[in-house]
């Protein structure tokens, strides 16, 4: 499968926000999940560190990783909402967005990554795994995970 890896716009919010629904189903095993409420997405979208990797083929936004700058209490990018359409799991699409936003990291001279992962979602555990993120802290019903990068 072909496809490239872009910055969000504005337009992309809709299948954002389908994308965010398909993941929590699949979490949470459930057909009902409520999205983003309106005007979530706009922190993305506003010109700062804040902003959401997309992988596009055909056309069609098939993949999403949020991705925020922090400075407090140290320098760290956090990821947040990641979600990969059904069809195309599997195929290298989230390693590549991981591997972006390791990039920005280090481009912008942060040397830590960190993401929460749901306990139940084994899937994406091994794919951090092994991806090269540790587990960091035990959460309750997620764990906290982080790279240095």
């Amino acid at each position: 499968m072909e496809y490239t890896l872009r910055k969000a716009v504005p337009s992309d919010k809709a299948r954002i926000g389908a994308l965010f629904i398909e993941m929590l189903q699949a979490i949470y095993n459930k057909t009902e999940a409520e999205g983003y409420k309106e005007n979530e997405l706009d922190r993305f979208f506003a010109g700062t560190e804040n902003w959401i990797c997309v992988a596009e083929s055909n056309g069609r936004v098939e993949a999403f990783l949020s991705i925020e700058e922090h400075h407090e209490p140290a320098d760290y990018i956090y990821l947040d909402d990641f979600s990969v359409s059904t069809p195309c799991r599997g195929r290298g699409i989230g390693t590549a967005l991981l591997k972006a936003a390791e990039q920005y990291a280090r481009d912008r001279g942060i040397p830590q990554v960190v993401l929460h992962v749901e306990k139940s979602n084994l899937r994406a555990h091994r794919l951090y795994k092994r991806s090269g993120f540790t587990d960091d802290k035990d959460e309750g019903g997620r764990i906290r995970m982080r790279k240095l990068v």
